[in-house]
């Protein structure tokens, strides 16, 4: 069965956001740079050698200013109704850039359009899509296999994407000596391990992935794996960089990655860097990109006896004190309306405890019942632990 891709115009925003932060980056195309080959067994001449095993191609580095490249991040950001950065984040290359996007809402696809649009625009042609699990991992190689007819439709390209195998090195080579798209698929169990490369030697304990992509290898021409990568100065994209976080894995991409610049695809960022797309529940879901969005911990419900918003939080117990309920309301205060959690007892008046706004009039609490967590209130309406009523608007929404 074919699989047929429709051209969503959100991936599209979120392919031309990343491009625009490099906007006044010219476009020299694929870097030359001569490899280190390493030591070979048989003898070739220097012509063989100069042609077909000395000559490299590597991301060319970029030229904007950190000034330049923060002014086009604001004009993005203004563009997608995003809070500006204020600094440039250069976490891992010239800048971090988070793409956040719901679950389901196609990612993988954005991240690859996006190679095809940096090669297009920049010349930009080496990628490592870095992932949190081996999983993960299989499930990227899929979703590039399955759209590679896709975007050779748009492109008139392939890109060349293989998953790094620490017993087929060669592929590193390939890697680096062809000039078009190319992409490298790495789980992180892969390099960060062990990162004090003075353990990752022979004869030394150390994760046997991490030993070999470290350490010079007789079968790869007494040469180490990361140099040969690194050369390339890739662009690296983390898919589910929350998951990937920790200060082992962020500082062997540092190091020994050498990269442009990196982004990040994610519905839950957990650290934040330049944010310049957002396509969230709320959003994914208005686009009826997913059939259902998760809200704050709670269930809504219509109530007759109040228009004001309500959210029974919890039922409190207290050996010393009758059950009382954790109830958010809105309270009147000096500044505005405010959405406050207080504690309510039997008998206790929301009209008083909101400071007298007219919604919650005549409403007090009645009963408490801790065996079905639900509060009745004196107009005869109800809630259960969970539920909310009343005016909830998307500030309400889990974003």
């Amino acid at each position: 069965m074919e699989f047929q891709f429709k051209i969503q115009p959100f991936q599209t925003e979120a392919a031309e956001s990343v491009v625009k932060v490099f906007a006044g980056q010219p476009n020299y195309g694929t870097s030359k740079y001569r490899r280190d080959v390493g030591k070979r067994k048989a003898q070739v001449t220097y012509e063989e050698r100069d042609a077909e095993f000395e000559t490299g191609y590597r991301n060319a580095d970029i030229e904007l200013t950190k000034e330049q490249l923060l002014k086009n991040i604001h004009e993005v950001q203004t563009v997608n109704n995003i809070k500006h950065s204020t600094e440039l984040v250069a976490g891992l290359g010239a800048v971090s850039l988070d793409v956040e996007m719901e679950t389901g809402t196609g990612k993988t696809y954005a991240y690859i359009k996006t190679m095809f649009e940096l090669y297009k625009t920049y010349g930009w042609s080496k990628f490592i899509v870095v992932v949190p699990s081996i999983a993960i991992r299989e499930g990227v190689k899929k979703s590039f296999e399955m759209t590679q007819k896709h975007f050779m439709e748009l492109y008139g390209l392939k890109i060349r994407f293989f998953v790094y195998n620490s017993s087929n090195l060669h592929q590193l080579d390939e890697f680096s000596q062809d000039f078009g798209i190319n992409v490298m698929i790495i789980n992180m169990q892969a390099f960060n391990t062990t990162m004090n490369e003075d353990k990752n030697v022979e004869g030394r304990r150390g994760n046997e992935a991490a030993r070999i992509i470290y350490t010079k290898r007789d079968e790869f021409g007494s040469r180490r794996p990361i140099d040969v990568i690194k050369a390339n100065r890739p662009i690296i994209i983390l898919d589910e960089p929350q998951k990937m976080g920790g200060t082992a894995t962020q500082n062997a991409l540092k190091k020994n990655f050498n990269p442009l610049f990196s982004l990040n695809y994610s519905a839950t960022h957990k650290t934040s860097h330049n944010l310049v797309y957002v396509l969230d529940a709320l959003d994914a879901f208005k686009k009826k990109l997913v059939k259902k969005i998760e809200v704050k911990g709670f269930e809504l419900k219509n109530l007759s006896g109040t228009n004001g918003y309500m959210y029974l939080a919890a039922i409190v117990i207290d050996r010393k004190k009758p059950p009382r309920a954790r109830l958010e309301i809105e309270v009147k205060r000096g500044s505005g309306i405010k959405r406050e959690i207080q504690i309510f007892g039997v008998g206790d008046s929301l009209y008083t405890a909101s400071n007298g706004l007219e919604e919650y009039k005549g409403v007090s609490i009645s009963e408490v019942d801790p065996i079905y967590a639900m509060v009745t209130f004196s107009n005869g309406d109800s809630l259960v632990a969970g539920e909310a009523s009343g005016n909830v608007n998307e500030d309400d929404i889990r974003r």
